[in-house]
């Protein structure tokens, strides 16, 4: 499945879990050969008419042309999709004029191929950055998917992969104004994954009724607590790109909905965050190298935002992440971490739990403290640290994985 027939991660799920079929999404997985040989590396996913869409991006200011024309088309189709196209291997990123007219070509075929207008056909792109896309292998492997069977989730999951060991995807149902409504969301994500609206490719579709706004209302907010809360290594990739489709095919009994805000949408809202959430510890587990996860509940901070920036300040530090890998119960590193986020934090009011167990309280080592029972979670897969900064009632909880000179061999020779 990865380009580079990478080992498993130790952390990845023992199954791909069971995704149920989504009334109007089918999926066509197929190989082009574009950079990968062998395998699959192609993803076209046909959406019901009338689909809304939703989407978060990237902040980089170097966006691959994928990102640039999702962006206009959400504001061209006010919000309607007919067709996702997902590349793997080349990022379509830092490619000028001409990595714009390749995006915009692929869409164009596939527009045609499905009688659907330009701007409904969404684009998604990973892997190197800076190589020119060449739009034959894509068009024939849209001809190929559009002549043949159905792929499955796992086949659609997998061929969005670069780096990543195993493929990604969770489910959820929730009941919406008398209807039982499904999610399903697929991603891909291994390096170069830090927050700021979305951290890797991500497509997440439900049969539900829901308009554009609402839609995209329910993404932003379940995006900041899922994608935006784990980091690999700090590094903000060019192509960041989460798609949620409803494709509408069970319409909603009642009044039309109009707010994010209405309480019909508690139990859906919830499912969306369970199911966002599911796939980006996924995403954090499948770090290049990690070998553990490492889960960081702030609280205290002056508000959420404050708590999740310095949670992610104790995820991205590199002294942090190697103390965790080489499983050193060294708690002066999350001191440091937190200083140097740049939040406001009582230095005299500080505490932090390592496995549960306290090891500093009000700026202060324990008296007496026994590190011989976090020396012993330190050495497990999953690592649990929770910090009070002791200011005000901020929380927040963030998903990172520890860093190995596994990291550095998968980086080194990426394009080789």
């Amino acid at each position: 499945m990865a380009g580079k027939n990478l080992p498993r991660s130790p952390l990845a799920p023992k199954t791909f879990p069971k995704l149920p079929d989504i009334a109007g999404v089918t999926l066509h997985a197929v190989e082009t050969g574009s950079r990968y040989k062998g395998r699959r590396d192609l993803l076209l996913a046909r959406l019901a008419p009338q689909t809304s869409i939703a989407g978060v991006f990237t902040r980089s200011t170097m966006p691959s042309a994928a990102v640039d024309l999702c962006r206009q088309n959400l504001r061209a189709s006010r919000g309607r999709a007919g067709a996702i196209l997902v590349n793997a291997g080349i990022a379509n990123a830092f490619t000028g004029a001409a990595g714009a007219k390749a995006a915009q070509t692929v869409c164009q075929f596939v527009a045609d191929a499905q009688s659907i207008a330009p701007d409904r056909v969404y684009m998604a792109s990973t892997g190197v950055i800076g190589q020119d896309l060449d739009p034959a292998p894509l068009t024939r492997g849209i001809t190929s998917a559009l002549s043949g069977r159905a792929s499955s989730w796992r086949h659609a999951a997998e061929a969005i992969c670069t780096t990543d060991t195993f493929a990604k995807a969770a489910s959820r149902t929730a009941r919406l104004a008398g209807q039982t409504v499904t999610i399903n969301m697929i991603a891909k994500g291994s390096g170069m994954i830090a927050p700021d609206m979305a951290t890797m490719l991500a497509f997440g579709f439900t049969d539900a009724a829901l308009p554009p706004r609402v839609l995209q209302a329910l993404l932003t907010d379940a995006a900041n607590q899922s994608f935006n809360a784990v980091t690999v290594d700090g590094d903000m990739s060019t192509s960041d790109t989460v798609l949620l489709c409803a494709t509408g095919q069970k319409p909603m009994q009642g009044s039309a909905l109009r707010s994010a805000d209405d309480p019909r949408l508690a139990a859906f809202r919830k499912a969306l965050v369970a199911v966002m959430q599911d796939v980006a510890i996924q995403v954090a587990s499948d770090g290049e190298g990690a070998q553990k996860l490492m889960t960081i509940d702030v609280t205290g901070a002056a508000d959420d935002a404050a708590a999740r920036r310095i949670g992610l300040a104790i995820g991205n530090s590199p002294l942090v992440k190697t103390a965790v890998a080489g499983e050193d119960a060294n708690w002066g590193r999350i001191v440091m971490a937190v200083g140097k986020s740049g939040e406001h934090a009582d230095r005299d009011r500080l505490s932090i739990r390592i496995g549960g167990h306290q090891v500093a309280r009000k700026g202060r080592a324990v008296a007496g403290y026994d590190e011989r029972p976090v020396a012993k979670h330190m050495r497990g897969r999953q690592v649990h640290i929770a910090v009070d900064v002791g200011i005000g009632k901020g929380k927040s909880r963030v998903w990172a994985c520890d860093l190995t000179h596994g990291y550095i061999s998968i980086n080194a020779d990426y394009r080789s």
